[in-house]
């Protein structure tokens, strides 16, 4: 078992991050922004996109995996429903809007038009899986109007319990 570690120091790091994140599925409750240690962390359930496209027999798999960026001076929200913290969401990509450099705007894109924008001092992210991937139940697909439906289920596509 090979566990994932990328860490993001630039745009071109972020891009590469993003693309390992894309169509990985999390509760709203499962992200957190830590005013006091400049920090904004998830848990959540990726898609693993390199095992999938280098399976032959087409074995889907999802790790758990946590992302964090640090430097964060403020976190603004759109589109998510804070208090429902069991509420499933999909993340679709992570983008960067440089302002003055270094700094610039993280933003976590997520399916129905819901975001998370992260003022950083600048880019300082790391993803790393914690732990066995499992068998996923369906290959990540978009379309334009929502699934709740499928999020949910994909959301509860969580490793097995251990005995």
């Amino acid at each position: 078992m090979e566990l994932l570690k990328l860490v993001a120091l630039d745009a071109e790091d972020l891009e590469i991050l993003s693309a390992h994140v894309q169509d990985a599925v999390m509760r709203v409750g499962d992200m957190a922004f830590v005013p006091a240690r400049n920090r904004f962390a998830m848990v959540l359930n990726r898609f693993d996109w390199t095992s999938a496209n280098a399976s032959r027999d087409k074995t889907m798999e999802r790790r758990r995996a946590a992302l964090r960026f640090e430097r964060v001076l403020g976190a603004q929200i759109q589109n998510l429903r804070q208090k429902a913290e069991s509420a499933a969401v999909e993340l679709l990509a992570i983008q960067f809007e440089e302002t003055e450099t270094p700094e610039g705007f993280v933003t976590l894109v997520f399916a129905g038009g819901g975001a998370v924008r992260l003022r950083v001092e600048c880019i300082e992210a790391e993803l790393h899986d914690l732990g066995p991937a499992w068998r996923a139940k369906s290959r990540p697909w978009h379309e334009l109007a929502d699934d709740d439906e499928r999020l949910r289920a994909d959301a509860e596509d969580r490793p097995p319990k251990r005995r």
